[in-house]
């Protein structure tokens, strides 16, 4: 049987949305300066010492290889870009550093990924923090799997710009399948298609989304299973207690478990999935026995493991720099957290020095959050979104929490990045669609163009901004720091010219298809019965706790 219109003209706007979301992730994995995001040598470095034999060692006594070492001075690494926010004194400007040209950039062989070994106890702290690779703190799921892709792609032994581009492009494949959980985490919560579209360009909306996935990051995994989790347990809300579902569950905490401890954080999600569910109690008990069970078989052994034989839930990966200061009370301490964390979430490009005007992420965080706040209080399948917005919640919780005992003890604040909140995107996206749709009703199916046009808007801002921050300097123009960026780039001039065209028709096509959606009308008698359909997959939809409403076609 042929599919509806709306279902159609549904299916080709969210597979255009998702391209797009794929395609700026793409653009900014050749848009930013080799090695200019967050530990990027040292995420690189990692996945060359296990592509090349070098193990996994004890947190703080791996160190960087030769040639990513011989890489960072070649792309310039120890200057500073345009835009940041403060010039340090006697540190160059990336600006005046003329390009390394290709055939002058190493090669990364078998002899040179591997630093030598530490010596069995001794201390790293005298070293160089870009000396020391504290990676090894966490899992190496991550770093395997992209050495992996490294000899899949035959680049194992290449120049390390094309090794770092095709790590990058591989982040960016793992963040593909995002908007398409999150649409269907909203349409099964809400049945509403534009909703579900919304919901998928999401990430378009924060910049920082695009730039740290299209990074060489273990964030990018880290994300990946979190917002898998986020789908299955809005499964599990609406009635899904099937054993291979919480199976299933289990096995994506797992996963990010044995990527980085941020997974942690989706346990209390998971247990409040199953406490709220409807069902018999027992095959709720079940469930969430069988799917700890599996989360725990998966990765949290190795936490455990951690606690018994080194006393610690996460070793330190390297010594503390900071020099001791005087805190300067709670006040200042929740200030500087919290603005740190909602700056770096929308857009703090580079290593967090190119930073978006504060006007520009306290509105989006203000609005973020309002409608997360106007799903859980008036949306459809209110304590499903409750329980799936937890999770970022909890994230950030726990950065404050884990930043605290430093500052008290220190003075200093620490590990405050918002890309620790990136676990928990899925149930962002699905709060802020969900909220939209409290707000508009059935006017959201003709809004969703408006929608998509102003994510695309952000995005090209977000993109142009770090285009401006990093390669133009005071008084040049943009053709210099188009240069400039060619130069610096693997690619040739005319192949990011190629990338540029290919990422606006991408945004145009998904704006013409999401336009087309909004003009097919819902209330066809194949539209009905589409929703006819759609109830009868998701068999707790029409209970109180996860009512969706009667607007199926909105």
């Amino acid at each position: 049987m042929r599919d509806d219109p709306a279902e159609a003209a549904y299916r080709r706007a969210l597979a255009l949305v998702t391209a797009l979301v794929v395609l700026v992730g793409g653009l900014w994995a050749v848009l930013t300066p080799a090695f200019r995001a967050p530990d990027e040598p040292q995420h690189v470095n990692s996945v060359l010492r296990l592509a090349h034999g070098g193990g996994w060692p004890p947190a703080g006594e791996a160190l960087v290889g030769p040639a990513v070492d011989a890489a960072r001075d070649q792309a310039a690494l120890d200057t500073d870009v345009p835009g940041r926010h403060l010039d340090r004194d006697g540190i160059p400007a990336f600006v005046g550093v003329p390009p390394t040209p290709d055939a002058e950039r190493g090669t990364v062989t078998g002899a040179n990924a591997l630093a030598d070994p530490v010596p069995p106890g001794t201390s790293t702290r005298h070293l160089a923090t870009s000396a020391v690779d504290q990676m090894t703190q966490h899992p190496p799921l991550y770093y395997a799997v992209a050495a992996g892709v490294l000899y899949a792609t035959g680049l194992a032994e290449a120049r390390w710009d094309l090794q770092l581009l095709a790590l990058r492009l591989f982040d960016v494949v793992l963040l593909a399948p995002l908007p398409l959980l999150a649409a269907a985490a909203v349409r099964r919560l809400s049945r509403s298609r534009a909703a579900a579209l919304v919901a998928a360009s999401f990430t378009l909306f924060v910049p920082q989304v695009g730039h740290i996935l299209g990074s060489v990051t273990n964030d990018a995994l880290v994300t990946l299973t979190g917002s898998m989790t986020g789908y299955l347990c809005v499964r599990v809300l609406t009635g899904d207690l099937r054993p291979r579902t919480a199976a299933a569950l289990g096995a994506a905490v797992g996963l990010g478990l044995l990527t980085k401890v941020m997974a942690a954080f989706a346990l209390p999600v998971v247990v409040a999935a199953y406490l709220l569910a409807s069902g018999p109690r027992v095959r709720r008990a079940a469930g969430a026995l069988l799917a700890g069970g599996a989360a725990f078989a998966v990765g949290g052994w190795w936490w455990l493991r951690n606690l018994l034989v080194l006393g610690t839930v996460q070793p330190v990966g390297i010594p503390d720099r900071f020099p001791e200061a005087e805190p300067r009370g709670l006040w200042y301490f929740l200030r500087t957290v919290v603005t740190s964390l909602t700056r770096s979430f929308f857009g703090n490009f580079g290593w967090l020095e190119v930073r978006v005007p504060e006007a520009v992420f306290w509105t989006a965080a203000v609005v973020v959050a309002a409608l997360c706040a106007l799903a859980v209080l008036r949306g459809p399948a209110r304590r499903a979104t409750a329980v799936l917005v937890l999770q970022p919640v909890a994230l950030w919780c726990g950065v404050l929490v884990n930043a605290w005992p430093d500052y008290a003890a220190h003075g200093w604040i620490s590990a405050v990045q918002g890309r620790y909140l990136f676990a928990g995107l899925l149930a962002l996206s699905a709060g802020t669609a969900l909220g939209l749709l409290a707000l508009l009703g059935p006017r959201l199916r003709r809004a969703t163009p408006w929608v998509v046009v102003a994510a695309g808007l952000v995005s090209a801002s977000g993109l142009a901004y770090g285009f401006w921050g990093f390669y133009q300097g005071p008084g040049q123009s943009v053709a210099d720091a188009a240069a400039r960026w060619a130069g610096w780039s693997p690619l040739t001039g005319a192949q990011l010219v190629a990338v540029g065209v290919v990422v606006m028709a991408g945004a145009i096509a998904a704006v013409v298809a999401t336009a087309r959606f909004a003009r097919v009308a819902p209330e066809s008698r194949t539209a009905r019965s589409a929703s006819v359909d759609e109830t009868a997959t998701a068999p707790a939809a029409s209970t109180p706790t996860t009512a969706a409403g009667s607007g199926s076609s909105a």
